[in-house]
């Protein structure tokens, strides 16, 4: 892969990629501590393509931005559900009172999280927890919070959107860019492509250095979300291997193809490892070490076992695990099949 710039443009700045494609960032808190976001010039002003979390900071420099700008906001495009994208669209499109876009699963998705539990109890939550092994001490810390963590960093989407579809052209002022759905990540993640300047916007789908998360959760436990990515990563490679790939975390880089081959193989790699763990009956704790070899705080934790636990429903749903409960309500995997069947 190749790198076209060497570091991060700071957040408040933007650089210009491409005639009318502006690359900005916004600081999240984690460790991951940035998203990439972009605005796609439209008819008669700039479209804002993901927003960052919907926090005061964030709100004051997207109002810095607004101001360098030559041209009004004209619309909000969200690639997919996550807070660190969706964060602050409802706001800047209401704001503005322009057209929002996003995939219909996205959509509605956010606004069931942004409701919250509404009075629904944690039980399944805690039961998730429970089935991959847990301590109850840890499932408590995971599971105290009120269910509107969401909602509090995304602010109200607006009541009415425009629906992006797989394979559907979407214009922007003299632009065209195809929607390109994949899944895993989340359930509809849009990534948009222009032929015309050879730009892929591929959000959280693909990234360089790092890989996107792909996790089975409490709300979906037996979601099969690896067969989803792996399913959807291929059709990628029928861009142009030059394509400049704009991602929502770290750098843009050329060498598409590339980094999908090594995607594919890095959850090929984890399959093969858990496979073997598996020769005698496993729990989803006991086999985070095969796929995380650094400690992994609470927080985190959240998401390995989301992680762990869907690359073993695609060897269960292969036919290549056995699930069983153990005395302890825990779930305990085992291998069937030793020999990794083609993805």
């Amino acid at each position: 892969m190749e790198y076209l710039y060497d570091k991060q443009v700071e957040p408040g700045e933007f650089i210009e990629i491409a005639e009318g494609v502006l690359w900005l960032t916004m600081p999240l808190p984690f460790d991951l501590d940035h998203i990439n976001l972009y605005l796609l010039k439209g008819e008669g002003g700039w479209v804002v393509l993901d927003t960052g979390l919907g926090t005061s900071t964030t709100k004051s420099l997207w109002l810095r931005i607004f101001e360098q700008l030559n041209a009004p906001i004209v619309g909000v495009i969200v690639t997919h559900l996550h807070p660190d994208h969706v964060g602050l669209a409802g706001w800047i499109a209401d704001t503005y009172n322009v057209p929002f876009y996003m995939t219909q699963t996205e959509y509605f998705t956010a606004r069931a999280f942004s409701a919250g539990r509404n009075g629904a109890t944690n039980e399944r939550d805690i039961l998730y927890y429970q089935r991959a092994g847990l301590d109850g001490a840890l499932i408590e810390k995971l599971t105290a919070g009120d269910g509107n963590g969401y909602s509090s960093v995304v602010s109200p989407l607006p009541i009415s959107y425009t629906r992006l579809k797989d394979g559907m052209t979407l214009s922007l002022g003299k632009d065209e860019w195809k929607v390109i759905i994949g899944r895993g990540h989340s359930p509809e993640h849009a990534c948009l492509f222009n032929e015309r300047k050879n730009i892929l916007i591929s959000g959280d789908h693909i990234l360089p250095i790092i890989t996107p998360n792909i996790g089975a959760y409490s709300t979906e436990p037996d979601a099969n979300t690896l067969d989803d990515y792996l399913s959807t990563l291929p059709q990628f490679k029928l861009l142009p291997k030059d394509v400049t790939v704009l991602p929502a975390h770290k750098l843009p880089f050329v060498g598409l193809h590339e980094r999908v081959d090594t995607l594919i193989e890095h959850h090929q790699e984890h399959l093969r490892a858990l496979l073997e763990a598996c020769e005698r009956p496993q729990t989803v704790v006991a086999l985070l070490p095969v796929m995380f070899k650094r400690k992994l705080s609470s927080r985190n934790m959240v998401f390995a076992v989301a992680e762990c636990l869907s690359h073993l429903n695609y060897l269960y749903n292969k036919g290549m695990l056995s699930r069983d409960v153990n005395d302890e309500g825990h779930y305990e995997f085992t291998a069937i099949e030793t020999k990794l069947l083609a993805s």
